[in-house]
């Protein structure tokens, strides 16, 4: 026994100083909607001689990579996602037009011999291969040979500005090989000045750039040489740093399409930062203080040990090099409140051991209390973590991020509650000053819950139907929201522009739609977003169309500021949207294949049932709330079923547990007894999370205020689902099973009916198995 204290002990140091040690070194890296910046989202297009597949991608990357470096944007981040998607990050940007438009481009640069004016469209489809007429400067066609020159021939570009000549600016671009450009300036030189063919034209993307006539100073055959040309015209020093930008860095093996594109401003982001900050200090102080209150010493102890899980939390965030995003910090809040269940479980555990002993000693109240926790612990962060898993799987951006912290948070809150707390209790117990009061501890009262519910044996689950027609109720009022208002979802999920200001004087909504309307965009929706603030959301937009739009607001604001800025194409809208279906139904499944191993089936059926009964009532009610259904929505769905889950584990673990010791007591009269004991874990872990989600709600901003309505709604719906919706549809299903064994058997007893225990579960057997039987 002490050998194994001396292990845990040792673990938790070694663990708690790495932790300390990374956290103090290593700093987190910061999504863009907390430090702001921009993030576009590009997909590789297939051509009739290339197909877009990984390895043209990896070349797309290449090329983008030195296309970024020359924006000279500071920490940019730039990664292949799948086959065909390239994701980048340019903290700091916060006009994305530039970046959009030069990472976008093909850049495919050619250099022609001209062999003339333009011919009529109908002439143009007949010349011979290789030969095109192309727009030239200043609305001129010409026609022109094959090329001679292709950007890999090209060394590098510079953009340049020359005073003395007048031409201002222009772009140097040098050959790698002078001669090809010696060789094409010859050629061109031995046609008489003026012509035509003694032009040579810079060709970027299918369009004329420049064309200029050599100079006649040039003999011909000899040529220019050196490698090297000017590129002049009415260029701005944007344009030709643009110009000389995308010459450089090379053309895209295949077309590129910006698919998504997020901008967020940087007050935006230090603002969610602090509030997410002040929702975390003013929710654990709460959830602390409640602790302390319920379980004196032990619920010291273990804030201390939640103390030491956010140090392993944010240290774990650091070492992995996931980024932190305003989801996953809310998430990293939230996971606070999901460590102190796995306490609550243990000390409630251990207050009925103390309870039940003739001569009681916290000692061994609390090591039975660990020992009985230990299966709903690990059943339910089992549970949380497939939630967690299947979000980092099958969702993209903050919601990605949301699944990596939810991940770390639930594997941080084991080794809190089952090593750190128990290291810590273990130690306190055996002083003698704390078991000369053993009421200090907090172990030796069953509370003031355990206390009513005791004297009063309320028999829930007498009439399970009962329980099951109020849910059915609740579940068409607020299941006809989404029939009757429609699904509010957002352009994660629909595709198209949504753009958020924040303006100088407070405006209605309803003359910005006005105006809106009047400068060519009446399929806007407006919204107010907080005191002075403004959501646009429209069909997609280029990034022209969208300065149109913010001149608009500006002028309607008495000025405006962009804080955030979401472009999602129609075909990423539309796999968000299969993905997240795709990701909710595999949560049920797995969970359902999860439980009915672990328990059995009717108890898998129930909880599984359960969590659609929950997820259809919150639907139901952001569907009546008129609440958007986007990507932070499906976070706080996939964690309420990860709660709800939890709540119902806890109740058939202690069903599993009450039909060990007596294997002919009948199921409602267990359930009945299993509820009751598990109700004051449920309502103290309850209070404690809903400080957390209150604090959230209140003081987190308007960028989580519908994230914790969501899980406060969840939550709630969620512990009266696990109690009075689950226990009572698993009673229903084991008598329904009986019945159909029964009728099904020639000549059968015909009992009292009582839960099927056997292995499979598929009614075979009308007699309980023993207690030794797997799932039991």
């Amino acid at each position: 026994m002490k050998s194994s204290a001396r292990v845990r002990a040792l673990f938790a140091l070694v663990v708690i100083v790495l932790s300390v040690y990374i956290a103090a070194t290593v700093p987190v890296r910061l999504g863009l909607d907390l430090r702001g910046g921009t993030q576009i989202v590009l997909e590789t297009r297939s051509t009739e001689t290339l197909e877009a597949n990984g390895e043209a991608t990896d070349r797309t990357l290449e090329v983008l990579r030195g296309r970024i470096d020359a924006l000279g944007v500071a920490e940019p981040t730039i990664v292949r996602s799948g086959d065909n998607r390239i994701i980048v990050e340019l903290p700091g940007v916060q006009d994305p037009r530039q970046a959009a438009e030069v990472l976008g481009r093909t850049a495919q640069l050619t250099v022609h011999p001209v062999l003339g004016p333009g011919t009529d469209p109908e002439s143009a489809k007949k010349l011979p291969k290789g030969e095109r007429v192309l727009g030239g400067e200043a609305g001129e066609r010409l026609h022109l040979a094959p090329a001679a020159l292709t950007g890999q021939d090209v060394k590098g570009a510079e953009a340049t500005f020359d005073p003395q000549s007048g031409a201002g600016w222009m772009v140097t671009v040098d050959f790698a090989d002078d001669k090809g450009w010696s060789k094409l300036t010859g050629e061109a030189a031995c046609n008489p000045a003026g012509d035509h063919k003694r032009r040579v034209a810079i060709v970027l993307d299918n369009k004329v750039i420049s064309s200029p006539q050599v100079d006649p100073s040039v003999a011909c055959g000899a040529g220019i040489t050196g490698g090297s040309t000017q590129i002049t015209g009415s260029f701005t020093g944007d344009d030709s740093k643009e110009l000389a930008l995308l010459i450089s860095g090379g053309a895209l093996p295949v077309p590129v399409e910006t698919v998504e594109q997020r901008t967020v401003g940087p007050t935006l982001g230090a603002e969610a930062i602090e509030s997410s900050a002040w929702a975390a200090a003013v929710g654990t102080a709460l959830t602390a203080l409640f602790i302390i209150v319920v379980y004196r010493l032990m619920g010291f102890l273990a804030i201390v040990a939640l103390a030491c899980y956010g140090v392993i939390s944010y240290a774990a965030l650091a070492g992995l090099g996931a980024t932190l995003t305003l989801p996953g910090l809310a998430g990293f809040v939230l996971a606070i409140g999901m460590a102190v269940d796995a306490n609550v479980l243990v000390f409630e555990r251990a207050r009925e051991e103390y309870s039940k002993r003739n001569r009681p000693s916290s000692r061994s109240a609390l090591t039975a209390g660990f020992k009985g926790a230990f299966s709903a612990i690990a059943d339910s962060n089992i549970t949380t973590l497939i939630a967690a898993g299947l979000l980092f799987l099958l969702a993209s951006g903050p919601v990605k991020g949301f699944g990596v912290t939810l991940a770390i948070g639930v594997l941080a809150s084991i080794i809190s509650a089952l090593v750190i707390t128990r290291v810590l209790a273990e130690f306190a117990v055996e002083r003698r000053w704390v078991h000369r009061r053993p009421k200090l501890t907090g172990l030796a009262s069953i509370g003031r819950v355990r206390e009513y519910l005791t004297r009063r044996n309320p028999q829930l689950m007498h009439r399970p139907r009962r329980w099951l027609m109020v849910s059915l109720l609740v579940l068409i009022v607020t299941g006809a929201g989404i029939v009757v208002r429609g699904l509010n979802f957002g352009v994660e999920f629909t595709g198209g522009r949504l753009i958020e200001y924040s303006t100088t004087k407070t405006v209605d909504p309803d003359r910005a739609r006005a105006a809106l309307a009047d400068a060519g965009f009446p399929q806007a929706v407006v919204q107010s977003s907080g005191d002075n603030g403004l959501t646009v959301r429209t069909e997609e937009l280029s990034n022209a169309e969208a300065v149109k739009v913010a001149e608009t607001i500006d002028e309607v604001g008495g000025g405006a500021e962009k804080v955030r800025d979401e472009l999602i194409g129609p075909s990423l809208g539309d796999e968000l949207r299969r993905n997240a279906l795709i990701a909710l139904g595999l949560a049920l499944g797995a969970q359902l294949l999860y439980l009915a191993f672990r328990f059995r089936w009717m108890f898998g059926t129930a909880a599984v049932s359960t969590l659609a009964h929950d997820v259809v009532i919150l639907t139901g009610i952001f569907a009546w709330l008129g609440k958007p259904i986007d990507g932070i929505f499906l976070a706080a769905l996939l964690t309420v079923v990860g709660y709800s889950v939890n709540d119902s584990v806890v109740v058939f673990d202690r069903v599993r547990e009450l039909w060990q010791k007596d294997p002919k007591a009948p199921l409602p009269q267990s359930t009945n007894m299993a509820v009751l004991q598990t109700v004051p874990r449920t309502v103290n872990t309850g209070i404690g999370v809903i400080f957390i989600l209150a604090a959230l709600a209140l003081l987190g901003g308007d960028s989580l205020t519908d994230f914790a309505l969501a899980l406060l709604i969840g939550m709630l719906v969620g512990t009266y689902s696990s109690v009075l919706t689950a226990s009572p549809l698993a009673i229903e299903l084991d008598a329904y099973s009986g019945r159909r064994n029964r009728g099904g058997r020639r000549g059968g007893s015909r009992g009292r009916s009582g839960p099927v225990r056997g292995k499979s579960g598929d009614g075979e057997s009308s007699g309980r198995a023993k207690a030794g039987s797997r799932g039991q």
